[in-house]
């Protein structure tokens, strides 16, 4: 531990230039410091959308800039309380600047372990981004590691626990992990701007501005719930919209499907198909170290998609192709009724040359916009509170009939994918056209539905 770093200010503040923020401040050394270890500037090579780029060409940017952006806001938040909520005494549940420093560092590394498409690849190689941050802010092989220790030795252990939600100051925790909080308005500006779209804007001054810190965490004042219903609204719609997006998911899908086919071909020790994949073998061989996982970024998967395009295993080059030159499957909604049907379509898709294992799949994209606060639920949401005159809470949904109306209620919906073929009936083989025709008459308006219940639509 060096002495006086935990305070080190930097001579000047270095300033960062954003698209959303105009300027992330840099004050404090160990800010900086972190920002240039190697497993923070990894994030340059890491999507924040992942795939989303197929369907918003914008979407471009970072988990880097993403988490410099949390860090801003959270930096934003730190002062506002410092300047309006300072604590007088230990007990008046206001704000104790000395709380600033882990709050920022948690912010900044808040996703500093996520992987390469860091979803669709936990999915296949049984990784979690939130288990490989902690590993990484506490595993005294990363520079990141080192940075933190030379505030205090606990202090990595201290900055994980606020990503765990186990650190005892719960207006930390709530600053980086609730269900209004710096990482989500970030990335909802941050993904609107970049996508194109206006879904996610909403008034991030205006409800920094009535954040109000209390003992059992983050309260915002009565006056400024308009701008906390606009936030809601504005994350549902960004889910509908962009999110859960049918051609995202397909994509996210083919790549699912090409990683497990890479997986099965290296476990049959089919290794003249894959070539030399000694950064994936780990992950196919389910032993990996974290030094394996911080060598890997969406431009290393992608250098060997472009390699497996040539393999002469079909099944993996055509779906890298689809992969990389964006060929999406379709997709049509399925309902409970409609899913006796699957076996049926997947049959079908056999017969016209498809390995239905590998091109179909069902998949469902679903989100709860807000919720209150259930102990009975397996992971509790912390509740948004509002702050009346007299200084007592009332729950948002109490007192917003709009956020009462899709409170509790989920929202998305499950699609079964398959190869564009399948609904193109020109430009195929005659002897497979009664395929495509059988095919097609279960689908009916992005929905897969019985046949009897078209022709009861047409009647």
């Amino acid at each position: 531990m060096q002495a006086g770093y935990k305070k080190q200010l930097l001579p000047m503040e270095k300033v960062l230039r954003d698209p959303i923020h105009n300027y992330i401040y840099i004050q404090h050394q160990v800010i900086l410091d972190l920002i240039d270890t190697k497993e923070f500037q990894r994030l340059r090579r890491i999507r924040q959308l992942g795939v989303a780029s197929s369907v918003f060409h914008g979407a471009e940017h970072s988990r880097f800039s993403h988490s410099v952006g949390v860090y801003e806001i959270t930096r934003n938040i730190c002062d506002l309380f410092e300047r309006k909520f300072p604590s007088q005494n230990a007990d008046d549940g206001l704000w104790n600047d000395e709380e600033r420093l882990v709050a920022l560092c948690a912010a900044l590394l808040h996703d500093v372990g996520h992987g390469a498409y860091s979803h669709t690849f936990e999915h296949i190689f049984k990784t979690n981004h939130e288990e490989m941050t902690t590993k990484i802010i506490t595993s005294p092989k990363t520079e990141v590691n080192a940075v933190l220790r030379k505030v205090a030795d606990d202090f990595p252990q201290k900055v994980a626990s606020v990503i765990q939600k186990t650190y005892p100051n719960p207006q930390v925790v709530q600053m980086i992990s609730s269900q209004i909080d710096a990482d989500r308005m970030d990335y909802l500006l941050r993904d609107t701007y970049f996508t194109g779209t206006n879904y996610g804007t909403f008034d991030l001054t205006r409800i920094l501005r009535v954040m109000r810190p209390y003992k059992d965490g983050i309260a915002f004042d009565m006056s400024g719930m308009h701008a906390v219903e606009d936030y809601i609204v504005s994350r549902f719609q960004m889910y509908q919209q962009v999110y859960f997006h049918p051609v995202s998911r397909s994509i996210e899908v083919i790549l699912s499907h090409l990683l497990k086919r890479a997986k099965h071909l290296y476990q049959q020790k089919q290794f003249d198909l894959l070539g030399d994949v000694h950064l994936l073998a780990p992950f196919f061989e389910n032993d990996f170290k974290l030094e394996d996982y911080l060598l890997l970024d969406d431009g290393v998967l992608n250098t060997y998609f472009l390699h497996w395009t040539q393999s002469n295993d079909d099944i993996l080059s055509d779906l890298a192709e689809r992969f990389l030159y964006r060929k999406p499957f379709k997709s049509v909604k399925v309902c409970e009724s409609s899913k006796v049907l699957l076996p049926k379509l997947r049959d079908l898709v056999d017969k016209a040359g498809f390995n239905s294992e590998y091109y179909t799949a069902t998949n469902d994209s679903f989100d709860l916009p807000y919720d209150a606060y259930n102990p009975k639920q397996k992971k509790p949401r912390t509740q948004i509170e509002l702050q009346q005159k007299d200084g007592t809470l009332v729950e948002l949904s109490k007192v917003s009939s709009l956020v009462g109306a899709i409170t509790g209620k989920v929202s998305g919906d499950e699609r079964f994918f398959f190869p564009k073929e399948m609904r193109a009936t020109s430009n195929q083989l005659e002897i497979f056209e009664p395929l495509y025709q059988e095919f097609n008459s279960y689908v009916h308006n992005d929905n897969l539905v019985m046949k009897e219940d078209i022709e009861n639509d047409k009647n």
